[in-house]
């Protein structure tokens, strides 16, 4: 039997660090409470007739915007969507270009992470972002990576 493939280790959240002039930088615990919820939210309508496996993700932009987005399956199988992507492709849409992190929530013990199509598209144009990960069934847990960890070696030129 092949043995299971590492998963990359999640860090603990920093809670609210020191001011900077005279605005407080963001707590990213909150942050990260914020953004798994309005993942959370967007299960909601994720089409998953197929699988019933739904997923939301909710990317944070710079400007602080929320994109939100839900897995969308299809009978063939290849044109199915995943919510990272869809939050993503919404946000790249409507011209935003600085992302903060992204969060994701599905049923799975500890929480989900990124497919791989996901990595790399997140690699390309979040590279800077926070991934955050809660299982939706109990999202007080929240797990903690960066792009580069999940993906270390992204193809990003040609």
């Amino acid at each position: 039997m092949p043995a299971k493939p590492d998963r990359p280790k999640p860090r603990a959240l920093k809670t609210n660090g020191p001011r900077k002039g005279n605005r407080a930088e963001p707590d990213p615990a909150a942050q990260a409470r914020v953004l798994t919820l309005a993942a959370r939210r967007a299960r909601v309508h994720a089409c998953a007739p197929w699988s019933n496996f739904r997923v939301g993700a909710a990317l944070l932009t710079q400007e602080g915007r929320i994109f939100t987005g839900c897995n969308i399956e299809s009978a063939s199988f290849g044109l199915t969507c995943c919510a990272e992507r869809v939050a993503l492709f919404k946000a790249l849409s409507e011209g935003a270009r600085r992302f903060v992190a992204i969060a994701i929530a599905a049923p799975v013990p500890g929480g989900p992470t990124p497919c791989g199509a996901c990595r790399q598209l997140l690699a390309e144009y979040a590279p800077e972002a926070v991934v955050w990960s809660c299982d939706s069934r109990r999202p007080g847990r929240i797990r903690q990576w960066t792009i580069r960890e999940l993906l270390p070696a992204a193809f990003l030129r040609f």
